[in-house]
């Protein structure tokens, strides 16, 4: 799943990005507004850490626009105007949650997540496939005492899958919820990891359909192309 942090401390910025990287996370990072309306305007993002105070235009700006054009990603809220009045006047921009600074990185971490949680469909399913379930804080799979490393590409893909089944993913949606904006995104490279993800689970499980990409089956039951 893909994020972007809208955050003009290039310090706090880069810890907040390699600690969502290293829970499974692409993650995108702009350091100031005219970035960030932009790549959440055009982006994929499955949800935005979005600071107010940001420099060339203002976090509620952009919110804003964003929901004013139907853009409806989860948006957290990161600021240092933590008082009543900012925080409401943030949530009815559109924003889904708000975290004043300072704060502990594990707390919003456990912020996105809930947003994540939230913003999955009715009956989202449990990460569990052919015996094995996804764990999600050490990035595995995990079946009894057995443990299944993945690689973080295998991880990021299968999570997507998996909080999607039964739905026709392209080879374009996987790239851009598995990559970050500037990774390069060549489609042929998840054949490969579709390839070593059936090898894992079993080949039954992801489907291809010819000329649209695959579909995900936690309990199979069409045959289709699996090569």
């Amino acid at each position: 799943m893909r994020l972007l942090i809208a955050e003009d401390d290039a310090e706090l910025g880069g810890r907040l990005r390699d600690r969502l990287a290293r829970a499974g996370y692409a993650v995108d990072l702009a350091a100031d507004g005219i970035d960030a309306h932009h790549l959440g305007a055009t982006e994929p993002y499955d949800a935005v850490i979005l600071d107010l105070g940001l420099p060339g235009r203002p976090g509620l700006s952009i919110l804003r626009d964003w929901r004013a054009a139907g853009n409806r990603v989860p948006v957290l809220i990161l600021t240092a105007r933590d008082g009543w009045a900012q925080r409401v006047e943030g949530l009815q921009a559109g924003a889904d949650d708000y975290l004043g600074k300072p704060f502990h990185p594990e707390e919003l971490l456990a912020r996105v997540q809930a947003l994540l949680r939230r913003a999955a469909p009715a009956g989202a399913p449990v990460l569990e496939v052919g015996g094995w379930r996804l764990d999600e804080a050490r990035q595995c799979l995990v079946s009894g005492q057995r443990e299944q490393s993945l690689t973080a590409t295998e991880f990021r893909l299968l999570r997507y899958f998996m909080r999607h089944p039964d739905q026709i993913l392209s080879k374009t949606r996987l790239s851009e919820h598995v990559y970050e904006y500037d990774a390069d995104r060549d489609s042929n490279v998840i054949e490969v990891y579709v390839r070593r993800l059936r090898a894992l689970i079993g080949p039954e499980r992801i489907e291809t359909r010819r000329g649209q990409g695959y579909v995900f089956h936690g309990d199979p039951q069409c045959p289709g192309d699996r090569r």
